[in-house]
């Protein structure tokens, strides 16, 4: 493991310094110019050099991006491929989709970098506050601490649901999904260029590999499960949570990044987790649910069924929806941005993995 790459631990120490801070915001610009996206205007003479000299090369790889602006990396693929056989049969079911295009933070620290303006040292919106701090950032969450209550959601016609857990319908969670990947305009708006005339909309993506079974010398060898985590471009500092707790793993387009390559470390397990507080907006009746004279008794228990056009899912609250089988591939969207959540769902995701 390249420590610096995967936690940012730097000379001893993971603060991110006046040098690691112009590196990172230079090596962020190169990544968004690269993509087609609009860059940061930083007031670096030595990062204009930069780009000057890499400019072809960019441009090159920008084009190449535009070209396979529909490939999926090996993991996104196996995603994508479980949901649509496990949705086939529904309307749109073979149709399902993560989010796409993606900005990949390939490197730790990049996300911290891009969830401050470029040109200040504050960013707020209506889910969160962050600041740049000596050591780095301060992320202030709306809410930084949940309730459990009605807040586990498990899509039926996969594994067993508890009972203290929600059963949502198959085709209501997959409104949800799609709902999810299109969240509105203003959630993707990148903080590195919120302040410019024309901010950066985009999604950004990161790849986790969690330990599952630690190595145990001369028995067995350590082995990784597989974590895709997706967020609208406002939230990247969700990403720089979680990839400051497990680790980044690099860029998923690379072979030597492919899980699937490497069956000795990996558990065949894969998950995926996607950011979308906007989902607290929408009305049962949307997303396909009945109204309460048609509903089942198991619905009428869970409060999956209306009695007014206008109610809102789960009471306008937030909450987490899971779809997982015995094929070992699990996606949760998350209708909130509470740091939380997100630290617990990859420990979720272990624990499934671990089980199977």
């Amino acid at each position: 493991m390249n420590l610096e790459k995967s936690l940012g631990f730097r000379r001893n120490t993971n603060c991110l310094d006046a040098d690691a801070w112009k590196y990172l915001r230079r090596y962020a610009n190169l990544l968004l110019a690269s993509q087609g996206l609009p860059v940061a205007a930083l007031n670096d003479p030595e990062a204009a050099h930069l780009y000057e000299v890499a400019g072809s090369l960019v441009e090159r790889t920008a084009e190449k991006s535009r070209l396979l602006g529909q490939h999926r990396s090996p993991v996104d693929q196996r995603i994508e491929t479980y949901l649509r056989r496990h949705f086939a049969e529904l309307p749109g079911g073979e149709l399902a989709s993560l989010p796409l295009p993606s900005l990949e933070l390939d490197r730790h620290g990049v996300g911290r970098v891009l969830s401050i303006p470029a040109d200040g040292s504050v960013y707020a919106s209506e889910l969160l506050t962050s600041y740049r701090v000596r050591n780095g950032v301060l992320h202030n969450p709306r809410s930084d601490r949940r309730t459990t209550q009605g807040t586990f959601h498990v899509c039926e016609g996969g594994l067993p649901i508890p009972g203290d857990k929600l059963a949502v319908p198959r085709q209501t969670y997959l409104a949800l999904l799609n709902a999810a990947v299109s969240p509105p305009k203003k959630m993707l708006e990148l903080p590195f260029t919120s302040t410019q005339a024309e901010p950066t909309r985009t999604w950004v993506s990161l790849l986790l590999r969690p330990v599952v079974c630690p190595e145990v010398p001369g028995y067995t060898p350590q082995r990784t499960m597989e974590v895709r985590f997706f967020a609208p471009g406002s939230l990247v500092s969700n990403l720089d949570f979680v990839e400051s707790i497990f680790g980044n793993a690099g860029d998923p387009s690379l072979a030597m990044n492919d899980a699937g390559l490497d069956v000795e470390h990996w558990t065949g397990h894969t998950g995926c987790v996607i950011l979308a507080p906007h989902l607290t907006q929408l009305t049962k009746k949307s997303l396909g649910l009945p109204p309460r004279s048609a509903a089942t008794p198991q619905q009428i228990k869970d409060g999956m069924c209306w009695e007014k056009e206008d109610e809102l899912y789960n009471g306008g609250n937030a909450f987490k929806v899971t779809c997982r089988t015995p094929e070992g591939v699990i996606v949760t969207i998350i209708a909130d941005n509470y740091f939380g959540y997100c630290k617990k769902e990859v420990k979720t995701q272990i624990s499934y993995a671990a089980n199977l």
